[in-house]
């Protein structure tokens, strides 16, 4: 059902959207449920100089701050569209690895360790083109889908708030990025 969803939602012309590199960004997504989730902020991922993907996360109640996306308790998605060429499983778990490492304390990583591993062994090399999406479902977890095929699911709030602060964290992959993400505004 959820690839169904992820299909009709990536083919589908919103009513609302923004571009971004070429790119329809979604103002509004519906989740499997039926809930819809607004946009909270998106923007361009860029190393060395080229675009590597679109970032887009979605909330059922905006914020404005760290603190406020990580209080709330309703789903939320982070999609990742894919701009560069290709980049291998590799360099993503690379990236995942960082992320959490850079904005998780010593602790909470130990204690999250097991589904961090879980977590990166769903991935698979990725392509111009292809979304990641990473919806979290509160009576689920994060359930992971590469290129509309779901990966798999990673329990627990406490793994979901570890993965946002990735992009969102005192460490962020990119502090303009972060800022794109947090730019939701009543």
């Amino acid at each position: 059902m959820r690839v169904l969803l992820v299909a009709l939602l990536l083919i589908a012309g919103p009513l609302q959207a923004k571009e971004i590199a070429g790119v329809m960004v979604q103002e509004i997504v519906k989740t499997d449920s039926g809930k819809e989730l607004s946009l909270n902020g998106a923007g361009i991922r860029s190393k060395f100089f080229m675009d590597i993907y679109i970032a887009e996360l979605y909330m059922q109640r905006p914020g404005s701050t760290v603190e406020q996306i990580l209080a709330s308790t309703g789903e939320r998605w982070i999609v990742m569209h894919f701009l560069y060429e290709e980049v291998s499983k590799d360099k993503l778990v690379d990236g995942w690895v960082e992320g959490f490492a850079g904005n998780t304390k010593p602790e909470d990583l130990v204690a999250l360790q097991e589904r961090i591993d879980r977590f990166n062994a769903m991935f698979v090399d990725v392509k111009k083109g292809d979304r990641i999406i990473l919806a979290y479902d509160p009576d689920k977890g994060t359930v992971v889908t590469i290129a509309g095929e779901v990966r798999g699911v990673v329990e627990g709030k406490d793994f979901n708030d570890a993965l946002l602060l990735i992009w969102l964290g005192d460490k962020p992959i990119s502090k303009k990025l972060k800022a794109e993400l947090l730019s939701y505004s009543e």
